[in-house]
């Protein structure tokens, strides 16, 4: 399987302050890789270089073969970001917030009908997209963003906690959705979280974060078995704390 994303020895600096030093790793289509990672530890950063938001200090990432710094312009083809506090149009309905990015990517009428359609099928929002986005819950409205994300099938999605501040069931189903996104379309994910039990869950593999530096990184099986921990809990704070 083809890598989605090849990241190279990535740095960024905001004055003396270093955020990420020198990351790299892969991700494969159809992957679903987590951040683990304090706040402050250059999660963020990473994930704004490689959706093209921040350019990198040194060294490079390839996404869908395309370089983030060389090529930015065919990353964005390739990629779809979702920040921790992606909104929504609220005077929309949600069925015309859908129709509206279809008409953003797609020229050809039966192409934006299928995107919106796979939209609707990722969000399971159902006759609530007749309503106002106004009228949503965090939780609806984060789901709605997510297909927003999704069903215009990016090669890579990024994903900056997408879960944040929803209760269980909402992020169950946004779980859920991204496995079934994996599984279906191919996309491969590169989410943060500060949920280790959504990363146990979703992810394929993981890496921890500190200081702008991946402490460790392999699938959860691995790191617990590499810590001889029962939980990424227990992962997470012998990998910083060591």
């Amino acid at each position: 399987m083809a890598d989605a994303l090849e990241i190279q020895s990535i740095s960024k600096s905001y004055g003396k302050k270093q955020a990420v030093r020198e990351v790299s790793f892969s991700v494969k289509e159809g992957e679903i890789f987590g951040l683990m990672g304090m706040n402050g530890a250059g999660k963020t950063t990473l994930l704004r270089m490689l959706a093209t938001l921040l350019r990198p200090d040194s060294g490079d990432a390839l996404i869908a073969g395309h370089s983030i710094v060389k090529a930015p312009e065919q990353v964005r083809t390739c990629i779809s970001y979702l920040p921790d506090e992606a909104g929504a149009y609220r005077s929309m309905t949600g069925k015309h917030y859908l129709q509206f990015i279809a008409g953003l990517y797609f020229k050809e009428e039966q192409a934006q009908k299928a995107c919106v359609q796979r939209g609707e099928d990722i969000c399971g929002l159902g006759d609530t997209l007749n309503r106002k986005i106004s009228t949503y819950s965090r939780g609806m409205t984060r789901k709605l963003v997510l297909a927003r994300a999704v069903m215009t099938q990016p090669k890579l999605a990024i994903l900056d906690e997408p879960t944040s501040g929803l209760d269980v069931l909402n992020s169950l189903d946004i779980r859920n959705a991204i496995l079934r996104c994996a599984k279906e379309y191919g996309t491969a994910f590169l989410l943060s979280s500060h949920h280790m039990q959504e990363i146990h869950t979703t992810a394929d593999r993981a890496a921890i974060m500190k200081d702008g530096v991946v402490l460790t990184s392999g699938t959860p099986e691995e790191l617990l078995a590499r810590y001889s921990a029962s939980t990424l809990e227990e992962v997470f704070e012998r990998a910083v704390r060591a």
